[in-house]
């Protein structure tokens, strides 16, 4: 068990970018889209315009977009039934992490956070007086539940739980979900579960939720992603599914922050949940997935394991360096070589290497076949 206050350091997921536009490299480093969104998204967008008030919308949402979901999550392979007190419509997931945070955290209290992890998470555990508890995945980035127990203690109030995971790109089971609430049953410990990939699983994987399972759903917050399942980023809105109880007190704290989410953002995603299939956009980038993992065989860089979900692929890079640390070989791989990652250690709090680098696949298809190209005639 590892606990430390810091925070993880979030540097390089803008200096990679901002390395490759400087090289004119080929930006694979983070996960943002650089393809059209449905052009019927936009046409809904245009027609709040003309249709809504542009009035602040309720503190849970548009109530044509909460209705919407519940027929959205009831299509779903594993069907999610939902209530209607049970959505709420947030600003975007980062919002949704740290107010379900404030809303249970009381000082000196712990929350696990399985890494590698994004690094969004323990500033928001620190910023409500909390206390980050590191436990760090092994090589083959399964969990061991004896060495995540150990991480739990009498002052345990939460976990922090990815799936499908970034950067690994790993998925939680429902036989996974019921093991920890076997470990978590006979504490007050809650879930904090971000499942902002939850469309984009892969090789015919279906998301499972832990709000599926029927006690882990009553200490649960789900945080969900339209800005990931539409590939409109930019927009920020998400929605968080929770217990009545939880989200009573969660809105007591919304309410301050910032109470409503975009108005007009919040209609068009509601008109346009009608006509959306999400199997059209899980073959977008499982195609997009393939593209990159083929073509990455003709290079020296080695996938020990297919990304089961996500928008990431992670890479064993010692084929071509044994003594670079993770860090020095994205910088090479950057300048040098004109394709721009992360390296893994970025998502720890305090590891200093590690033998993989992460690559984004949510890119034009034309930019990962040319990236590629460049890395089979050049590394």
């Amino acid at each position: 068990m590892k606990k430390n206050y810091g925070f993880n350091d979030f540097k390089f997921f803008t200096e990679m970018s901002e390395l490759a536009s400087r090289h004119h490299s080929f930006d694979l480093s983070l996960g943002l889209p650089d393809f059209e969104i449905d052009p019927r998204l936009r046409h809904y967008l245009k027609e709040s315009a003309d249709v809504i008030t542009h009035s602040y919308e309720s503190l849970a949402g548009n109530p044509l977009l909460i209705e919407n979901i519940l027929q959205f999550n009831l299509k779903r392979t594993n069907r999610l039934e939902l209530k209607r007190e049970e959505v709420n419509i947030v600003p975007c997931s980062t919002f949704a992490l740290y107010t379900s945070l404030k809303s249970i955290l009381e000082f000196g209290d712990e929350v696990v956070i399985i890494q590698p992890s994004y690094y969004t998470y323990a500033p928001s555990i620190v910023l409500n007086g909390g206390v980050p508890v590191y436990y760090n995945l092994d090589h083959d980035f399964e969990i061991d539940w004896e060495k995540l127990q150990n991480c739990i203690s009498d002052k345990t109030k939460a976990i922090i739980i990815n799936s499908p995971q970034n950067p690994t790109g790993k998925m939680w089971t429902a036989s996974d979900w019921e093991q920890l609430y076997q470990m978590i049953k006979n504490q007050e410990i809650y879930l904090i579960s971000e499942e902002i990939y939850d469309i984009y699983c892969y090789d015919g994987i279906s998301h499972y939720s832990p709000f599926l399972h029927p006690e882990l759903k009553k200490r649960t917050f789900s945080i969900f992603s339209f800005g990931k399942m539409f590939h409109a980023t930019g927009w920020k809105v998400s929605y968080l599914l929770a217990s009545e109880e939880l989200l009573d007190n969660f809105r007591s704290h919304q309410q301050y922050i910032s109470y409503s989410s975009n108005a007009p953002c919040q209609y068009a995603i509601a008109k346009y949940l009608e006509v959306f299939d999400p199997a059209d956009n899980q073959k977008i980038m499982q195609d997009k997935r393939n593209i990159f993992n083929e073509m990455i065989k003709d290079t020296p860089l080695q996938i020990e394991e297919k990304a089961e979900g996500g928008f990431f692929q992670l890479v064993n890079f010692r084929n071509v360096s044994k003594t670079m640390t993770d860090v020095e070989f994205s910088k090479w791989l950057t300048v040098e070589k004109k394709v721009s990652c992360l390296p893994l250690s970025a998502f720890y709090n305090s590891r200093q290497d590690s033998d993989y680098i992460r690559f984004s696949f949510a890119k034009r298809d034309d930019v990962i076949i040319q990236a590629l190209e460049h890395l089979k005639k050049n590394l």
